[in-house]
């Protein structure tokens, strides 16, 4: 059955929505003007690396089988979707319009799923036993997730990593590690059952090439436990924050592997209070499967360069932790 799906966000967003597509749903990405006005007129396209190939493929929304469209904030009734994805770093949320929107989607109670680093304050209220109050600190407005169920909630660890070329259009995303999203069930069957179906519409889909029909990276993948998008925070610690630096920035991959004992400690210790809080071992990644993994992230995390550029704020998961 198709869905009609609100994203907010189009840059990452655009990547979710590249593999949503092929389901035939219906996706609307709430998004910047002048990123609506391209995406309207032409569509969006993403540059996904497949494993065996020289050159990525290139997902042209307008050529698969679902159907997209773009606006801003205002003018949206959550009411009309079925599933609502969370896109835009968290400090974009507290933004006029997209704060207004937010608080409709919390108030419509339309099943919502977080693509943050960030987990959304309401997740956190899914784990057990923890001091809500005190962990308002970490964001960069608590009060715009007020209005929210936490029940309505959870949380898709955004594990594949993509950026927009530099002197490319808006609408334009180039994915530069194309693992697997790892989203947590509902607290509802009826809710997790959508995810469910997009899981299987991902992972049957299938893109032409002259070669014939060919199975994509980038999956999206369903888990029971509320714990397997805190698998990220590990990497986030030990790899995204320590790429900011008193020098400047640096790659990713140097943030890991400079002092690779360092980086482990550090991972380690997150690793340790997730199983602490209730995830199983198998809930999370290994050291090793991450350091492996950071061998090819070649650019600095997007915290690292969003200060870079100005940002006054930035998702600091670091703090939460």
């Amino acid at each position: 059955m198709a869905c009609n799906i609100l994203l907010m966000g189009a840059s990452y967003g655009s990547l979710l929505a590249s593999k949503l597509l092929f389901g035939g749903h219906s996706i609307h990405l709430v998004c910047l003007p002048e990123e609506a006005n391209l995406i309207n007129a032409e569509g969006f396209k993403v540059r996904l690396p497949v494993r065996g190939r020289k050159d990525p493929v290139v997902l042209e929304s307008r050529d698969l089988p679902g159907q997209v469209t773009a606006g801003p904030a205002t003018g949206v009734d959550p009411k009309q979707y079925d599933l609502v994805g969370l896109c835009m770093q968290e400090p974009q949320y507290r933004s006029p319009g997209v704060r207004e929107l937010l608080d409709a989607v919390a108030k419509s109670r339309v099943p919502c799923m977080s693509i943050m680093n960030m987990p959304p304050l309401p997740y956190t209220k899914r784990i057990p036993d923890l001091d809500y109050a005190a962990l308002e600190a970490a964001y960069t407005d608590a009060r715009v997730w007020d209005s929210f169920d936490p029940k309505t909630m959870t949380l898709n660890s955004p594990d594949p990593q993509a950026i927009r070329p530099p002197g490319e259009p808006a609408n334009v995303l180039m994915v530069t590690l194309p693992t697997n999203f790892k989203c947590a069930r509902f607290d509802d069957e009826k809710s997790t059952a959508i995810l469910r179906q997009l899981e299987k519409d991902v992972d049957a889909a299938r893109f032409d090439t002259p070669e014939g029909k060919i199975e994509l990276p980038v999956k999206f993948k369903v888990y029971d436990s509320i714990f397997v998008p805190l698998a990220k925070w590990s990497m986030l610690l030990s790899g995204n924050y320590r790429c900011v630096t008193e020098d400047g920035m640096r790659t990713a991959q140097e943030a890991v592997h400079t002092d690779l004992e360092a980086s482990r400690s550090v991972y380690n210790f997150v690793f340790d209070l997730c199983i602490k809080l209730g995830a199983a071992p198998a809930d999370l990644v290994p050291f090793e499967k991450y350091a492996a993994a950071a061998q090819s992230l070649v650019r600095p995390a997007s915290a690292a360069r969003a200060l870079q550029n100005g940002a006054p704020n930035i998702e600091r998961a670091d703090k939460l932790v």
